[in-house]
């Protein structure tokens, strides 16, 4: 299968919420539009050191983290931001990889934004039906599935 890569926008989440509050005009909150490619083996959003700065996130903490093929790796976990594509949207923590110069869009945001990827559709695929709905009817848990009211 080939690479996937779409257009998405990363934003300051804590920028956006001081623009709300009134504190900072709409105009300085953080954002950049970025060529990410779609990565369903990452967890999450990946980003290199240069992105972080240029959006300004604060690092929340230190750790490591398991790479393709097994590798373990230094990284940081960013606060929280925003992840756009077209008009769809989600708020996940972004991993800072040293060296790492592709952005990485994983599976987590990709879900919170109801997005499946597709082998022949590139770019993703815009899920035609509620993939959130039908996850809440079950619960995975250690003991077994769960079911919910």
């Amino acid at each position: 299968m080939g690479e996937v890569r779409t257009e998405i926008t990363l934003i300051n989440l804590r920028d956006m919420a001081k623009a709300t509050d009134g504190l900072i005009p709409a105009g300085e909150v953080r954002q950049i539009t970025v060529n990410a490619l779609v990565d369903t083996g990452a967890w999450t959003l990946v980003i290199n050191e240069e992105t972080r700065q240029k959006l300004g996130l604060n690092v929340k903490k230190n750790g490591e983290a398991t790479l393709a093929g097994g590798i373990k790796a230094p990284c940081q976990t960013t606060e929280f931001v925003e992840v756009r594509w077209k008009d769809r949207e989600a708020a996940c923590e972004a991993l800072v990889l040293p060296g790492e110069d592709e952005i990485l869009l994983g599976a987590y945001p990709l879900e919170g934004m109801d997005l499946i990827v597709h082998p022949a559709d590139n770019p993703p695929s815009v899920a035609d039906y509620p993939v959130g709905v039908l996850r809440r009817r079950s619960v995975r848990r250690a003991s077994g599935v769960v079911r919910m009211p």
